[in-house]
């Protein structure tokens, strides 16, 4: 898996576990909707740290709590 990749599935990981959309999430984080979509679909290969940041203060999460999972482990150049 790729980084990109993995940030994309652990956001909706974040979703499901608190059953909001990622609409929602966007409304919450204050991340456009297209940023998220992008992530989502791949177009965004690279997605920045303070877009995550922004969505981890919408779940009300630290960065080590995001990317405290085995998603991220292993990860393809």
């Amino acid at each position: 898996m790729k980084l990109h990749e993995a940030v994309g599935e652990r956001i909706l990981e974040f979703c499901k576990e608190r059953n909001i959309t990622p609409n929602k999430l966007c409304t919450m984080s204050g991340v456009i909707q297209s940023t998220v979509n992008c992530i989502f679909s791949g177009k965004s290969l690279n997605p920045k740290l303070r877009t995550i940041q922004y969505i981890c203060d919408g779940l009300n999460i630290t960065l080590k709590e995001f990317f405290d999972s085995p998603l991220f482990d292993n990860l393809e150049d």
